[in-house]
């Protein structure tokens, strides 16, 4: 709430509504009132303020307003911080203090007493807290602080802005230190309330000694002790004085030639400092000056040297800078004094003694004239005439004739030319010659070895020529015979003459000759000359031939031609002997007489007569020429270049080996002179391009490269080179070795039992070695691979494998491998088919087919045999013909390699008519077999043999057994077992149904068991008769060793043994129930059986072709059909076999096509398989027991599941062996009704 002291609103009311009001404890008889009023006061902006305030008013609210508004009697003062009551309350003083002062506290103030019981209110007289506020900046335009560049004696306008300030600040102007008094100034609003700025403007115009100064601009205010300032600095342009040449001396403008003239311009003032350039003659030849700023003088200095022809010639200097209005320049002309550059003396100082000497002396252009004067040693000698000539540059050209006698004393002294002048006495300019005066030498001799003195070649002599007196000093020349000697220096050769300079000593002048006698110094005259004056001495030298040269009778030699070979010994000194040899081989000689020699040596000759070979071609025929005395023989031989066509060396290879696919190179040995022009290689009637092809170039010495080499580079090379001389053939044979590859392998290969055949592998290959042949037995790893019984030989390119008395066990896959070292050897693959009779497989003692004698079902009699070549089947009833024509009987063939089956379905079997012995009988080119099957009426399963242990641990044991007829029912098995001395029985059945093993668990170690085995089907079970059919064992301990079993499939077994005999009840309860269900569902089944037949055949058709193939595939399996025979035979042999290795082979033989069941599920493979229309029309039985049959052959065992090739060795469907149709899983034992139900036993 804001109180307003104009209205006079009683404070006492205040007082009451405000708490903390501060009292003063004042005696009571205090009388109220003011003891200290507050005043006006002014402050600078930031400064502390003290409004002071004393009361006498005891128990009364003292506070402060600012301009009408109340500050509250808190002395703290919570809403301006920076206020607060000073003093003691106790006392009465409430001064008011404020800290840093700003704008917002320049306001009206007073102290105010609240109303109590001793008086009314007080307000003090109101007083005004004045804030001065400071002007911050000062902005100059032109920017302060910079430099303005102005030109003098213009005008300029400069304007000088001040920030806020209270009261607005005084601005003054500052040039040079001199106020400026034409000013106009403007004060306006500042930027808040309160606040002013002032604006002022001044003209200006520098002058040159406002150069370098500031202009000032000042700003006053009360707020400021100092004022503030801002400056720019005035940069005045203005001319600069004419310049000032400072000349060294005192004659100005006069110099001598050669002097070095330094002259230095000089022009003061300016800004900028002025540009000083030089001038000849109105051409700069100066441009580059100095300048000091500070003392604003610019200096140029021209340094010359001065020449005669600067003589006249005007140097100016010129000044100017940016702001002249024109050139000032300052000249001198120089007067140049200068001396003659030259004296000439004309003609010869050198005469003979007491003849006249005619000289003349000339001197160059000089400034002033010079005089001239003679001198001969000390003596001066007088002119014959005197001459002055105008000259260069102004000057003047003097000249002095003179002529004098000459003497002997006068030799060597110095004939001097003078040139002198007033203007150059300091100098003297003279031209100096030798008087040089001739006269002979006295007296000349030669020092040396006497003569006589024999001296060996290459001896070092040394012959000293002397002479004394004369003048010229004597030129002492050597003369060899008349001849002057030299001293040749060829780079090449070491010097054997060293002539000597002419040496003096006093009056005694020697010249030196040294040199390496040789044979031309041999009774050699050398003699000194000197002038008129000679010398003379004789040398004797001995020396070797000086040259050996062999002459020939003929240059072109051929084999056959004689070659008469001449040596000749030019010169020598004592004679020597010569001698021939030929390649150290010494040859007889005929001496010829001898003729001159030069150099007065002795000359020998000797001749030696060689008859030409081929052979000789590049010898050496050497001449020696010996010396006794000397020691010493000289060589010299003679090439033998006998040319002669082509010959190919001993060395030649005429085989080279090369592998396919490699590099070849057929080298050539030959030699001719000249060499061969040409080589030439044909192959086989075709010629080879010199110039290269794709796979062959002719390197540059003939030799043939080839590369990617063939077998059909195989064969004879011939050979060409040709020369001048004739031609020579040769022929090269490269023998290319490659792989083998086989070419002939008979696949299959046939042999009758007990006979001999030979597996014949041929092969293309090269090179053919005697143990490249190797074979290999193919097939699973329990096969014996061995062949030892077998004989290996090989003849050439073919290699045999003989087997003798052939066996079944030898038919199979064999591999022949042929490495001849080249890589990779071949492999090929090859069937040995052993050829046999028949033999049917009598699975004794299952040979029983059962099935009802009603007229309403079918059976189907199996009759497998092997034999090769391919079986034809016939069948008897009673020992009579079957006829095949009768609707009734189906007869189906098979085909598959070795194995051949024959499936007989008989439709609508009657126990009167059909219920008889069948005989199948198998038949081919060698031999026939045959086998009875009973066909029989449904029965009680037949009890199972072979129960045997298999495996056995103290708590279980493994079980195996062979099941018997199963009476034409589905049958099932069943465990017995008791432990002697225990009562009672238990039982388990067998699952799988069908299972032929099984794991009996839940026994106890160290115990003796009996186990029976029970066989039953819907009419019963088997009975436990048969001795085949139970065991007694007993269980290891647990510190015995357990027995692993062979083999097992997985069985699954009871968690725990039955306690009851339930099996037996079950068995007949399900009996009854199937048969009360067969009446109700048979016509159904009826209509459906041939529908499945039909879909059972497709598929095991279909499967038959994938099965494994068997061994000893006789290739010529057939497939033959009509529907007038009812009879079929199916083979997969047309497919082409496909060779791989067998060495992982281990085929399994599969149960046949015709014991394959058919599952319910896969009659939706109908719509998929192409099969061409039904095999089988009426098929009466198609679940049979898997393993019913035992295996056909000891090496081919059969398993209980479908036999298959190892994944990781065989994955093609084309496989060596064809697969035996239909070897398919059996189907479920309830596929078809009990009527239809028929087993192959």
């Amino acid at each position: 709430m804001a109180l307003r002291t104009p209205g006079r609103v009683p404070l006492l009311l205040l007082g009451l509504l405000t708490t903390g009001l501060a009292r003063l404890p004042l005696p009571a008889s205090t009388p109220r009132g003011f003891w200290a009023l507050p005043e006006n006061l002014t402050v600078v902006e930031g400064a502390t303020a003290e409004l002071r305030c004393g009361v006498s008013a005891p128990g009364s609210a003292v506070q402060w307003a600012k301009d009408g508004l109340l500050l509250g009697p808190d002395p703290r003062i919570p809403s301006f911080p920076r206020y607060r009551l000073e003093g003691d309350p106790d006392r009465g003083e409430f001064h008011l203090h404020i800290e840093a002062c700003d704008l917002s506290d320049d306001a009206e103030y007073e102290c105010q007493v609240g109303r109590s019981e001793t008086g009314p209110e007080l307000v003090s007289p109101r007083v005004i807290l004045t804030i001065l506020v400071p002007p911050k900046v000062l902005q100059l335009t032109p920017e302060a602080g910079s430099t303005v560049t102005w030109v003098a004696g213009q005008e300029y306008v400069v304007s000088c802005v001040s920030g806020d300030a209270k009261p607005a600040p005084d601005i003054t102007f500052i040039q040079s230190g001199q106020t400026i008094s034409d000013i106009s100034a403007n004060v306006n609003v500042g930027s808040q309330e309160k606040l002013f700025t002032t604006e002022a403007t001044a003209r200006v115009t520098p002058q040159s000694s406002d150069n370098g100064k500031l202009l000032v601009c000042e700003g006053s205010s009360p707020a400021l002790d100092t004022p503030i300032r801002v400056s720019v600095t005035m940069n005045v342009l203005f001319p600069p004085g004419p310049p000032v040449i400072e000349w060294p001396g005192l004659d100005e403008g006069h110099v001598r030639a050669g002097q070095s003239l330094e002259l230095l311009c000089v022009s003061r003032g300016g800004n900028p400092p002025a540009t000083l350039q030089w001038l000849k003659n109105g051409q700069p030849v100066s441009t580059a000056w100095g300048t000091e700023h500070a003392e604003a003088v610019a200096r140029s200095m021209l340094v010359m040297i001065v020449r005669p022809e600067d003589h006249g010639a005007r140097l100016s200097c010129e000044a100017h800078n940016s702001v002249s209005t024109g050139i000032q320049e300052r000249g001198v002309t120089l007067q140049v004094t200068f001396p003659p550059s030259a004296i000439t003396i004309l003609g010869s100082a050198s005469q003979s003694e007491n003849k006249n000497v005619t000289l003349s002396c000339i001197t160059k252009s000089s400034r002033p004239r010079v005089l001239l004067r003679w001198w001969l040693g000390w003596r001066q000698l007088l002119p014959t005439e005197d001459m002055v000539m105008d000259g260069l540059h102004g000057g003047h050209i003097s000249m002095s004739n003179l002529t004098f006698l000459v003497r002997r004393e006068d030799n060597g002294l110095t004939l001097t030319c003078e040139a002198f002048s007033e203007a150059f006495t300091k100098e003297t300019f003279k031209k100096s010659l030798i008087l040089n005066v001739k006269y002979p030498a006295q007296k000349l001799w030669i020092e040396g070895p006497p003569e006589g003195q024999r001296l060996r070649a290459g001896t070092r002599v040394r012959l000293v020529c002397l002479a004394i007196g004369g003048n010229p000093d004597p030129s002492l020349t050597w003369f060899k015979d008349s001849r002057a000697v030299t001293e040749p220096r060829p780079p090449q050769e070491p010097r054997r003459v060293q002539l000597g300079s002419l040496e003096k000593s006093g009056s005694t002048f020697s010249r030196e000759l040294v040199l390496i006698t040789g044979p031309s110094d041999n009774q050699a005259k050398f003699t000194c000359k000197a002038g008129q004056l000679s010398a003379s001495t004789q040398l004797v030298v001995q020396f070797p031939p000086t040259n050996v040269t062999i002459l020939a009778n003929a240059s072109a030699l051929r084999p056959g031609d004689a070659l008469n070979l001449t040596c000749v010994s030019v010169s020598s000194n004592p004679p020597v002997n010569l001698s021939w040899d030929k390649e150290g081989e010494r040859l007889e000689s005929v001496a010829i007489p001898p003729r001159s020699a030069p150099f007065k040596g002795s000359a020998a000759a000797r001749s030696v007569l060689l008859r030409m070979s081929s052979r000789d071609h590049g010898h050496r025929v050497t001449c020696r020429a010996h010396s006794t005395e000397l020691r010493e023989t000289m060589s010299a031989f003679y090439r033998l270049n006998v040319l002669y066509p082509p010959e190919f060396l001993g060395e030649q290879v005429l085989v080279v080996t090369a592998v396919e696919q490699g590099e070849a190179l057929l080298p050539v040995s030959v030699s001719a002179n000249p060499a061969p022009e040409a080589f030439n290689w044909t192959f086989r009637g075709y010629r080879l391009s010199p110039a290269g092809g794709p796979r062959h170039r002719i390197l540059s010495g003939g030799a043939l490269q080839l590369w990617n080499v063939t077998r059909a580079d195989d064969g004879l090379y011939q050979l060409h080179c040709q020369n001048s001389e004739g031609t020579a053939e040769a022929l090269v044979r490269l023998d290319v070795h490659y792989a083998p590859t086989i070419r002939v392998l008979q696949d299959p290969t046939e042999v009758n039992i007990g006979g001999s055949v030979d597996i014949v592998c041929t092969v293309d290959a090269n090179p053919i070695l005697p143990g490249m042949f190797n074979w290999e037995r193919l097939g699973g790893e329990e096969e014996d691979h061995s062949l030892d019984d077998m004989e290996k030989m090989s003849k050439g390119s073919t290699g045999r494998l003989r087997i003798h008395h052939a066996k079944l066990d030898q038919a199979g896959a064999y591999q022949c491998i042929v490495d001849n070292g080249v890589a990779p050897p071949a492999r090929g693959l090859v069937r040995l088919v052993v050829r046999f009779a028949p033999q049917v497989e009598h699975p004794t003692p299952l040979t029983k087919v059962a099935a009802a004698g009603d007229s309403t079902s079918s059976a189907t009699l199996h009759c497998r045999a092997r034999g090769v070549p391919n079986i034809v089947f016939t069948w008897t009833k009673n020992g009579v013909a079957l006829d095949l024509q009768d609707p009734r009987y189906t007869e189906h063939t098979y085909h598959q390699g070795m194995v051949h089956s024959s499936l007989l379905t008989i439709a609508n079997v009657s126990a009167a008519q059909d219920y008889a012995l069948f005989t199948c009988t198998a038949t081919n080119p060698l031999g026939s077999d045959r086998t009875n099957i009973q066909l029989v009426s449904i029965s009680r399963p037949d009890p199972p043999t072979g129960l045997k242990v298999m495996s056995m641990t103290p708590y279980s044991m493994g079980l195996e057994w062979k099941p018997g007829f199963d009476g034409g029912l589905p049958q099932r098995f069943q465990i017995r077992y008791e432990a002697l001395g225990t009562p009672g029985f238990l039982y388990m059945d067998v699952l799988p149904p069908q299972a032929t093993t099984f794991t009996l668990t839940g026994l106890q170690p160290s115990t003796r068991y009996r186990v029976w085995l029970l066989a039953s089907n819907a009419l019963g079970d088997s009975g436990l008769m048969d001795k085949g059919s139970q065991i007694s064992v007993t269980t290891p301990g647990l510190d015995q060793p357990s027995g692993e079993p062979d083999y097992q499939l997985p069985t699954e077994q009871p968690t725990r043994p039955s306690g009851l005999p339930l099996m037996p009840v079950l068995f007949a309860a399900g009996g009854l129930l199937l048969l009360s269900n067969i009446s109700c569902v048979g016509g159904f089944l009826w209509q459906r059986r041939l529908r499945r037949l039909a879909e059972g055949i497709s598929e095991k058709t279909e499967a038959g072709s994938e099965e494994d193939r068997v061994r000893n595939e006789y290739e010529d399996s057939q497939w033959t059909g009509g529907q007038d025979t009812q009879s079929s035979m199916v083979s997969t042999t047309d497919v082409e076999p496909y060779y791989h290795s067998m060495k992982d082979f281990s085929p399994q033989l599969p149960p046949t096509l015709e014991e394959v069941s058919y599952p319910r599920g896969l009659t939706h493979l109908e719509e998929d398989m192409a099969f061409p229309g039904h095999l089988y029309d009426e098929v009466e039985r198609l679940n049979d027991p898997s393993g019913a049959w035992g295996p056909l052959y000891d090496e081919v065992p059969m398993g209980l599941c479908d036999p298959c090739w190892p994944e990781e060795t065989y994955e093609d469907t084309r496989g060596i062996y064809d697969q035996v149709a239909g070897d398919f899983d059996p189907m479920e034992t309830d596929s078809l009704p009990f009527e239809l139900r028929g087993h192959l036993v």
